[in-house]
């Protein structure tokens, strides 16, 4: 199974390697009043990114919620 997550996790890189080889072009991106001129494939990465540590706080968040809720159970 660790070879399955291995070759999973080496596809998704390659995959990321070649859109950004294709995606040089430079966009503008415009959020609240913020503006930032960069590679379309450089502000997907950072958008990923982003989106990685706030699922995994969000994830942890619930994890640790449901470990309370558990421990509350049992004590009842």
């Amino acid at each position: 199974m660790r070879w399955i997550h291995l070759a999973i996790v080496v596809l998704f890189i390659a995959a990321i390697v070649v859109f950004a080889i294709q995606n040089l072009q430079v966009v503008r991106m415009a959020f609240l009043g913020f503006s930032v001129r960069a590679p379309i494939a450089l502000l997907t990465i950072g958008v990923y990114v982003l989106g990685a540590i706030t699922g995994g706080s969000l994830f942890a968040l619930m994890r640790r919620s449901m470990q309370a809720a558990r421990s509350v159970g049992a004590t009842a």
